[in-house]
């Protein structure tokens, strides 16, 4: 159908009568110096963005924006865990994520009288098993259940330091799960590159090279992979990230006759979640949520406000669900198909991080991969620098945490309140890679504070 153009009956102003407006309110003010600024990604923001600059627009191929609700479980206790995912679906969740510590867990008590017809399962493992998986697909099979896999030996590679067992032999498993089974068992876990501090283009070029790396070693994927993502404070630009992400993958699948849409899950960065004036976490997630639904994500697992200092708890896991029921059923967020499409600012932003990250990623693969740029560290290096320049903004109060390096309540006291370490653990032993190690913009600043309280 074609768009209906609104307003003709107006006079056009171009971009350039609305420049030549703004220089003369600035009054003899630089333009450029005064409104444009430039992100951390090397991109200048402009004070508003015109038709008549736009040329093409973005296509990006989102599916729409009915997201699903995503409920993290770890799976401990079986029992208690299939409670858990009883009660949380009684409470508007529509997908499980259970997280499998390890592969002595019966898949039958787990999943006992759980309802199978209306709802998706994912299994994240962090351990590398053939026969585990040959026992979720049986499973699947034998009750007609929707179960998607999350296996990632290389975002294993990129937090842990080493592989599951060495690169030779997990990638014999990868090929043999990959020839065997028929559910979704490809995960590209993103999440530590924006945790650990990188920028947009980077989180990009380094999910495209991820993938890369198993288009080159698993032969002809033959299910839809999934794109785990964090997804940051940054309104308009991580919406636009997530579409650059989306038309990147569909470009590179191209190249190897992989015709299957992604899967986006989006999960709100720890980056910048504080310890004190924790409320204000709430906050920031609702923002990250928003984003990662505008921008396209097929699944939202919110974050509780609390999870960087509290055991996992019933009280945390509802506000973060609620927080996307409203989202979802009082403020219509799954109601327009790809909302943002024809936004000016977020069609040039998407084109813009693609463009980027394209460049990087095409740079990588000229320097031997991104398995290759890990062993040398220079993906590690890079990150550390973009990480070090955010960290100098937070610490001159350029980057702005609200009540934790701005208007911070001298009265508040969290001692007493940590039932977890709340900062970078130190686990000396031997890596074949430096690890990705994710780091908080406040913990130096938390640090200082703890220290200080009677």
């Amino acid at each position: 159908m074609a768009k209906e153009k609104l307003f003709e009956e107006f006079t056009n102003v171009s971009s350039k009568e609305w420049k030549q407006k703004i220089q003369v309110e600035l009054k003899g003010a630089d333009y450029n110096d005064t409104l444009v600024w430039e992100s951390l990604e090397g991109i200048k923001v402009k004070p508003f963005y015109h038709n008549d600059e736009f040329e093409n627009n973005v296509a990006v191929e989102t599916q729409n924006t009915t997201f699903q609700i995503l409920q993290d479980i770890y799976v401990h206790d079986v029992a208690k865990s299939n409670i858990k995912a009883k009660d949380v679906l009684n409470r508007g969740a529509e997908t499980i994520r259970f997280t499998l510590e390890n592969e002595n867990i019966s898949i039958e008590e787990l999943m006992q009288n759980l309802p199978l017809e209306n709802n998706k399962y994912s299994f994240y493992l962090p351990f590398l098993s053939i026969d585990f998986v040959q026992k979720l697909e049986t499973f699947a099979l034998q009750n007609q259940a929707h179960f998607t896999i999350q296996l990632d030996s290389i975002g294993h590679l990129v937090k842990d330091g080493n592989w599951f067992e060495n690169l030779e032999k997990d990638f014999d498993q990868l090929n043999t799960i990959n020839q065997k089974n028929k559910i979704p068992f490809l995960s590209i876990n993103t999440t530590s590159y924006q945790n650990a501090g990188a920028n947009m283009v980077q989180q990009l070029a380094y999910a495209l090279a991820h993938v890369n790396e198993y288009f080159n070693r698993i032969e002809t994927i033959k299910q839809p992979i999934t794109f785990e993502v964090a997804v940051g404070s940054n309104y308009f630009f991580e919406i636009a990230k997530l579409r650059a992400l989306r038309i990147l993958f569909n470009t590179l699948a191209s190249a190897y006759n992989h015709k299957l849409d992604c899967k986006i899950v989006a999960v709100p960065t720890k980056r910048n979640k504080t310890l004190y004036d924790y409320n204000v976490n709430m906050l920031r997630t609702t923002t990250e949520c928003m984003s990662a639904i505008l921008g396209g994500a097929n699944e939202v697992s919110n974050l509780p406000y609390d999870a960087i200092y509290h055991k996992d708890n019933e009280f945390g896991d509802r506000i973060s669900r609620n927080q996307l029921l409203v989202l979802k059923n009082e403020s219509y967020f799954d109601k327009v198909d790809n909302p943002a499409d024809g936004a000016y600012y977020i069609e040039i932003l998407t084109e813009q991080l693609a463009e980027k990250a394209l460049a990087l990623f095409k740079d990588i693969e000229a320097n031997g991969g991104f398995i290759t740029q890990l062993i040398e560290g220079t993906i590690q290096r890079k990150i550390k620098e973009s990480a070090d320049k955010e960290q100098e903004l937070f610490d001159n109060g350029k980057e702005v945490l609200l009540g934790t390096n701005k208007y911070p309540n001298k009265n508040d006291r969290m001692k007493d309140d940590l039932e977890l370490y709340p900062f970078v653990k130190q686990n000396p032993r031997k890596t074949l890679i430096t690890p990705i190690i994710e780091r908080r913009l406040a913990e130096k600043l938390e640090q200082e504070r703890l220290s200080q309280e009677q």
